[in-house]
Parts: structure tokens; sequence; C-alpha cells
């Protein structure tokens, strides 16, 4: 019988994107919890990849290359998670693009909206900044927000300027974010499957609904353990990864100081105690 690693977090966040902690950061936090097989997801961009390779030294945890691409079609919302991919295929590199593309059109969309409905403007360098980022999103601006005493912390600056901002229809879509993992040898899983738009919730025949869709683009794994998660939503989204025959993954999301998840938050214990959708994935995961 395989021997997989005894703990395992394949959802975080580094500074690459919305996270707080540099991928130098990420490694030693990583080590010092104790989790012996990671990934950096970050999202739209896997920039954080090659840095983490470079750093790792024998005997450290397991390293999975790993990207969070943030979707949304006709249907809803969806964040795909995609892992073990060719980072020089030019399928996923193309959707990376994208992705940077629309994040930068819609970081702009919010600056204006900020001067335009409450007189708030940032100085030319941190706006510069933000929109030069890989990956910039709304925890940046919260951030500048609270710099700059608009709020007194992050969730306020969500809930008095960015939450009900609305920035357009430019995303990635679901079946693009799909392809482009595909492509690159990749495999394509659903990030937090129950978590839809805001504060929308999506269970039994709309939860199904919505995976025979992305099934039918080559969605292979759903996150069935996930810091967020009850454990009646857990039991669902096992029960219908073997419904699909999917592979099941584990990870917190952890952002550092942007959220209060911890590393191997997950409600996963050991993996060789798990079911057999998530040692399938392993099995994929560690292939040589």
């Amino acid at each position: 019988m395989r021997k997989y690693p005894e703990s395992l977090d394949l959802h975080m966040h580094s500074t690459v994107s919305d996270g707080t902690d540099t991928p130098e950061e990420i490694l030693k936090a990583v080590k010092q919890a104790g989790i012996k097989m990671f990934a950096v997801t970050d999202h739209d961009t896997f920039d954080a990849c090659a840095m983490i390779r470079r750093l790792l030294a024998p005997g450290d945890p397991v390293y999975v290359n790993g990207i969070e691409f943030s979707c949304k079609d006709e249907e809803g919302q969806y964040h795909i998670l995609g892992y073990r991919f060719d980072e020089e295929d030019p399928g996923i590199r193309h959707v990376v693009e994208q992705g940077h593309l629309y994040r930068v059109n819609k970081m702009q969309a919010r600056l204006d909206h900020l001067k335009s409905e409450f007189g708030i403007e940032f100085s030319k360098d941190d706006v510069e900044k933000v929109r030069n980022m890989q990956s910039g999103g709304k925890p940046h601006l919260a951030n500048l927000l609270v710099k700059y005493g608009h709020a007194g912390s992050v969730n306020e600056a969500f809930h008095r300027f960015l939450n009900k901002l609305h920035t357009g229809a430019e995303y990635v879509r679901p079946e693009e974010a799909i392809e482009g993992i595909l492509s690159a040898g990749g495999i394509p899983v659903l990030a937090h499957p129950s978590f839809g738009s805001g504060n929308e919730l999506v269970f039994g025949e709309n939860m199904n609904r919505r995976l025979k869709r992305l099934t039918g683009f080559g969605l292979q794994g759903v996150e069935a353990f996930y810091s967020g998660f009850t454990p009646e939503i857990q039991q669902e989204m096992l029960d219908f990864a073997g419904q699909y025959e999917l592979y099941i993954s584990a990870g917190s999301d952890y952002h550092g100081l942007n959220k209060t998840v911890k590393l191997l938050e997950n409600h996963l214990g050991d993996p060789n105690n798990g079911p057999e959708g998530l040692k399938r994935f392993l099995d994929e995961l560690l292939k040589d």
C-alpha cells in the first residue's frame, strides 16, 4: 500500500496575488506548520511556482505547481484550480494573459468608481503599483483604503466601498480555464465548490447541474476538504465526487493576514485515511 504525505494543503496564496506572505515566507510557514505536501495557487498567475522551486532544498515538503483562475459565465462564478501543469504551454499562458488583462481593466474601473462616487484618490505611485501587479484585486485596494484612512480595517473597506462594486463582464470563462489547464497536462479542480458569487451557496440540484456542465468541459476534481465547509457541505461534495468519479482535493485557502484562515485548516487530517478519490488525486500529483 502506498504511503502518502501525512499532511497536505493544496490551496494557498502568496504576495504574487492577494496573500501577505512572500513565496519565501510561505515556504517557511509551511515547514513550521508541519505540512508535508503543498501547492501555492495564486490567482490567475503561476509566477510563484518557479520562485518556490528555487527555494526548495532536500528534505523540504513536496511541492506541486498550482494556479487558481477566477471565472464567470452566464450561470455564475467559479474558481478553477490547476495542478501539475507545464508552465511553458502556450494554452495555459494564453489564459493567464487574458486573466491579467481583465484584472487590469477591473482595477481601473474600481479606481474610477472610488474617485467618482467617494472622491477617493491614491498617490500616482500607489496607483501604478496596483495597476502593474500580475494579480491585483480588491484586497490590494482594501489595504490602500486602510492606509489612507478611509477605512479602519480591510473588512470595513470591503463592506463600505468594494463589495457592491460591479466592474463589468470581463472574466475568464470556466471552459477556457479548464481547457488551458488540460492543454498544459494539468488537472483542473473546482475550488470551494459550494461557494458561488458573493454570499451565494450552491447545493443539491443546483450543484449537480453545475458539476454536470463543468465535467462536460473536462473538470476532473473538486475541493471537498476546505476551511469554510461545514461537515454537511463536505459530505455533499464527497458524495458528488463519488457520483461523478472526480478527484478530491484539500486546501485551506490561506491568504496570510488578509484572512483569518490558517495553513492546514482544511478538515482533512491524515491523507492516508482519506477517501479513494483523494488517493487517486495524490497518485497523479506524485507521478515522476
